[in-house]
């Protein structure tokens, strides 16, 4: 019986790691394209002076952060579970999209690289997350 109450601790202990590791990352990124949009898509190799709009767009990528964040945050159980979810969607989206920028050629290598490889890494944590939440 021990044994399956550790069991059960440890596994709600890593996805509480998991999850708090993706809340971290979310929080930061989407904080810093709110409040710093320039700032933060240069990190990544955005140019906000060639493009007047893309502090705006930043914007929007970042509240939706938040968003996200909050919601895996605040949440237990199934509800935590549909928001990781969603997380997981918009992350594989944002892999699909740097990669399609590279492509394109819309987006600089290096760019394409550290956006995706970004997303990538978030997509991993939220599989993670899900996976330790079973």
């Amino acid at each position: 019986m021990a044994a399956t109450g550790s069991a059960l601790q440890s596994r709600e202990v890593n996805e509480r790691n998991a999850v708090n590791l993706l809340v971290g990352l979310r929080l930061a990124v989407g904080a810093a394209s709110w409040a710093a949009p320039r700032a933060a898509g240069k990190l990544f190799g955005l140019d906000a002076e060639a493009n007047p709009q893309a502090p705006y767009l930043a914007r929007l990528f970042g509240v939706r952060d938040l968003a996200l964040a909050w919601g895996a945050l605040g949440a237990d159980g199934e509800a935590r579970r549909q928001w990781l979810l969603a997380g997981l969607a918009c992350d594989a989206a944002d892999v699909l999209a740097g990669v399609a920028g590279g492509r394109g050629g819309y987006l600089p290598k290096q760019t394409s690289v550290l956006v995706s490889a970004t997303a990538l890494s978030a997509v991993g944590l939220g599989a993670l997350a899900l996976s330790a939440a079973r």
